[in-house]
């Protein structure tokens, strides 16, 4: 039975540390249930020994502790076994053994200290030294390793920034599993001379190497690193050889390791390379002179009152902001750049520092740290790539933001849609194929050299996920210097998963470097082109998985990120990375861009926070994301399984969110019968589209709840705060600030308000049963059709051709700012429904944005259609941007637009088929 639970934990989903945490409690139980009487040593010993696999992978408790436990239960020291486990289990659970030496003695439990119950931070007045953990591969035999262990121990030292346990292992696969399984790991030693299987035949090792696709194994060491390098590139690995070092170093594959070792005689120098490593990591130059600026006595004669304080303590009416926020965060205000401080704007100190770190950390070549919000990372990478006339494939539902960006850059907007999912007023992502016959469509007409852009979400609010690279490759099949925009705001985090890395842009952008700096790549491409011949048709290259020619590809690929959304920055701090091989050429333009859209007062804390959300996602970003993820999995296993709150509340999964013809996997749900990791994975690698596992949309619909009305209950009754809502939907979302008492907390609150309808259903009768049907009916049943774009009107087509629908939204949206060329039709006026039936058009003159569902149902210039109004009549929304329902629908005057009459060739005026 406990072997079962912990193949089923581990096999299908990802192991955090939560999933480490339940074993030791597990085997606490069964520990309690032998001493009770109502177990035997035989069920013990069975799940010490499952445990003990994993643990090897682990320096804590180790060794001499795990021989105790087994000691003692050899002994049938029922009562000294039970102390033991559950000290351990404290100490994994507190994390005191970090800090405690005597958590690692075997000694009279009760002597052992009373672990910390509060983090770090609280009341501490010592400074504490981070711990990491070393993995050392060595093909030295196991008996060995805990004299290896206090070797290295005695290379401690006080002056030491930090504190560090070594792992032994002795194979290629275990040090696959050791990296996979343990997120305390800093660094890894890879000394020559280790085997090549794992001296334990355990199904969670087998299924941990299925799951990345590692069915190959070497004995190089080399061949090692680089493994480990593509499953965890933050580690610092260092290659200890006994043969010709200077020629390993010299070989360009060796650059995976930070430092090349020759035998071990140097053990002092490896500790304090592996040292200088971490803190190269730990660093964070803004932020570290923040705080040295802070500690010093600065006279402020510039426009910055509240610096340093003394406006704020020195107040009788204004102190208890002071009080309430601390004095450091006035003594490190400034609106100097000088005095160790950078510009934000000409950054070439420590802010250019802490931004080349967080290049090196989330795989880009350039960063840009941006303290405005996604928003405007966005607008800057949009006017600084775009110019006037240029076409760019955009997702309609993108975030405003990239609408925006396309008005300053006068670029034309060629809008596809995304997949619908109507009965959830929602919709999923752009289809490939979507994207692909908008290029065909404009090579056809011969104007394909004006497209310069994709600009897609992922994932999207929701949590869809695109297959970036096949995106990527099958566009640049088509056209090879295709620039890709990619909004990562909400998956920012994915960097730290070896899982969901591949779906990021710069995941994607560094695996098709990697193609095509392989050799094997042109024998691959030609082949392929061979099979579709010297003039494949459009339908062929539809419906045919592209390669592009390695040798044309201009890889240009950008990435914008809110890293205040998933990582620990603060609110409206982004990142936007940069690995596009021709970036000289733009460089000007993007700080162009810089200096129209970032503020001249940039907030330091701010900046500070980006540079310290670095340091954090370096060093142990892997844990909290596995975290996260297996915070999400214990969530949607509470709701699915929990009888009372399943009759109202359902998490959807991927065959309610993905159509099944995205789903080349087969894959449905996380929770269906008989799905595995190995099956996640697979969706993960080879769908079209998959999903987010950190984001769950919570149907509350089935409860008569609309996603307004049940957000608004959470957050007031309940302290409960959702971002996003649908018309019947409300979207929870783990990250790495979750623990599983917050699960515990929303699942409660979840079945207290099951019980409430259950209870008023049942006073109320007859009529409060009709009138739940009644309710759940309009939100899950008589939901309106989600709206196409239509198209821009005639006047704002440009030069556009007959196949494509972009235009000019600059003029639409400059449009509006002729007042007496504007006005206004009230939605519900009849005069909307006889212009749709005998005209003129409706053309919209401003942006019109339900939230939700939070995409534009208009944009400037575009023609305003049937569904679009049925659609704005049945929303039951309070929040509805650009549209006042006091003075209704903004339109441009048909007067008004005859100025810009039709100015294509009569051959290329467009008129949907539908017309």
């Amino acid at each position: 039975m406990a072997q079962a639970s912990q193949e089923r934990r581990i096999d299908q989903f990802f192991s955090g540390p939560g999933a480490r945490a339940d074993d030791w409690r597990s085997l606490v139980e069964a520990a309690k249930s032998w001493s009770a009487g109502s177990t035997d040593r035989a069920s013990f010993e069975e799940l010490l020994s499952q445990v003990a696999v994993i643990e090897e992978f682990h320096a804590y408790p180790g060794s001499r502790l795990m021989a105790e436990l087994r000691e003692r239960a050899a002994a049938s020291d029922t009562v000294g076994l039970l102390a033991l486990t559950t000290r351990i289990s404290q100490a994994l659970n507190t994390r005191s053994f970090r800090q405690h030496a005597g958590d690692w003695d075997v000694h009279p439990d009760a002597e052992a200290e009373m672990p910390e119950l509060l983090p770090p931070g609280f009341g501490e007045t010592t400074t504490r030294r981070p711990y990491f953990e070393t993995l050392v591969v060595t093909g030295l035999p196991a008996a060995s390793w805990s004299h290896l262990a206090a070797e290295w121990r005695k290379l401690r030292r006080s002056v030491d920034a930090f504190v560090h346990e070594p792992v032994f292992v002795g194979s290629f696969e275990d040090a696959f599993c050791a990296a996979m399984l343990n997120p305390d790991l800093g660094a890894v030693v890879v000394n020559e001379g280790f085997g090549l299987r794992s001296r334990h035949d355990a199904p969670v090792l087998r299924a941990l190497m299925a799951s990345m696709d590692q069915k190959e194994t070497s004995d190089s060491a080399l061949a090692l690193a680089k493994t480990l390098k593509r499953i965890r590139p933050e580690l610092d690995i260092y290659l200890v050889s006994n043969r010709n070092v200077e020629e390993l170093a010299g070989n360009p594959e060796a650059n995976v390791a930070r430092r090349i070792f020759y035998s071990v005689e140097e053990l002092l120098e490896l500790h304090l390379a592996i040292l200088e490593g971490v803190q190269d990591r730990y660093e964070t130059p803004f932020f570290d002179n923040l705080k040295k600026y802070a500690q010093r006595p600065i006279g402020t004669f510039h426009a910055l009152p509240i610096a340093r304080g003394k406006s704020v303590f020195r107040s009788d009416w204004i102190r208890d902001m002071g009080e309430f926020y601390g004095p450091n965060l006035f003594l490190a205000e400034s609106s100097a750049t000088t005095g160790g401080l950078d510009s934000l704007l000409e950054p070439t100190g420590n802010i250019k520092r802490a931004q080349d770190k967080a290049a090196r950390a989330f795989g880009a070549d350039q960063v840009y740290f941006v303290t405005n919000g996604t928003s405007t990372s966005n607008k800057m990478a949009v006017q600084a790539l775009l110019s006037p006339g240029d076409i760019v494939i955009v997702d309609r539902n993108c975030h405003k933001s990239h609408h925006y960006g396309m008005v300053l850059s006068g670029a034309q907007p060629l809008y596809v849609e995304a997949f619908p999912m109507t009965e959830y007023s929602m919709y999923g992502a752009v289809p490939l194929k979507t994207i692909k016959q908008a290029l065909l469509n404009l090579k056809a007409e011969n104007r394909l050299n004006r497209v310069k852009m994709v600009d897609l979400t992922n994932c999207t609010f929701d949590g869809h996920i695109y297959n970036t690279r096949r995106v990527m490759e099958e566009c640049l099949a088509i056209k090879p210097d295709l620039i890709f925009l990619w909004d990562e705001a909400w998956f920012g985090f994915a960097r730290f998963s070896p899982f969901l890395r591949p779906r990021t842009a710069m995941g994607a952008a560094h695996d098709i470097e990697a193609w095509m700096n392989d050799p094997k790549s042109i024998e691959t491409y030609e082949k392929h082109r061979a099979s579709l011949g010297d003039n494949p048709s459009n339908e062929t290259l539809l419906n045919t998985r592209l390669l592009p020619d390695p040798r044309q590809i201009r890889l240009r690929v950008y990435q914008t990120n809110s890293t205040h959304k998933s990582m620990s920055a603060i609110r409206q701090g982004s990142m936007l990375f940069v690995k596009d091989v021709d970036f000289h050429t733009v460089e000007a333009q993007f700080k162009e861009a810089v200096f129209t859209h970032a503020s001249t007062s940039p907030n330091q804390q701010l900046i500070a926070s980006l540079d310290v959300a670095r340091r954090q996602m370096e060093l142990e970003g892997y844990g909290l994301v596995a975290n996260a993820i297996e915070i999400a999995f214990a969530i949607r296993k509470a709701v699915a399984s929990n009888s009372l709150i399943s009759k109202y509340f359902s998490v959807l999964g991927a065959d309610k969110m993905v159509p099944a013809e995205y789903r080349s996997s087969g894959f449905t749900d996380y929770l269906a019968q008989g799905a595995n990791w190995s099956q996640v994975l697979r969706s993960l690698k080879e769908d079209e589209f998959c999903l987010d596992p950190t984001r769950l949309t919570l149907v509350c619909g089935t409860a008569a709840f609309d996603g307004t009305q049940f957000k608004g209950l959470l957050a007031t009754r309940y302290g409960i705060q959702v971002n996003k809502t649908s018309r019947n939907s409300v979207l929870i979302q783990s990250n790495i600030n979750n623990t599983r008492s917050d699960v515990a907390h929303l699942i409660r609150v979840l079945a207290e308000i099951c019980s409430e309808v259950e209870c008023d259903l049942a006073q109320g009768g007859a009529n409060a049963i009709k009138a739940f049907d009644a309710r759940v009916k309009s939100l899950m049943t008589d939901v309106p059709d989600l709206p196409n774009f239509s198209h821009f009107h005639d006047g704002f087509r440009g030069d556009a051709g007959e196949k494509t629908n972009e235009g000019d939204i600059r003029s639409g949206f400059f449009a509006a700012y002729d007042a007496a060329g504007c006005e206004y039709i009230r939605l519900n006026d009849p005069e909307i429904d006889r212009r749709l039936k005998n005209g003129p058009d409706l053309v919209s003159a401003s942006f019109v944005i339900p939230y939700p569902p939070g995409f534009p149902i208009m944009v400037p210039g575009q023609v305003i259609t049937q569904e679009t109004i049925d659609f704005m009549r049945k929303l039951d929304v309070k929040e509805i941007h650009g549209y006042n329902a006091v003075q209704g629908l903004k339109l441009v005057h048909p007067e008004a637009l005859a100025k810009f009459g039709d100015r294509r060739p009569p051959a290329a005026r467009f008129r949907p088929a539908a017309e």
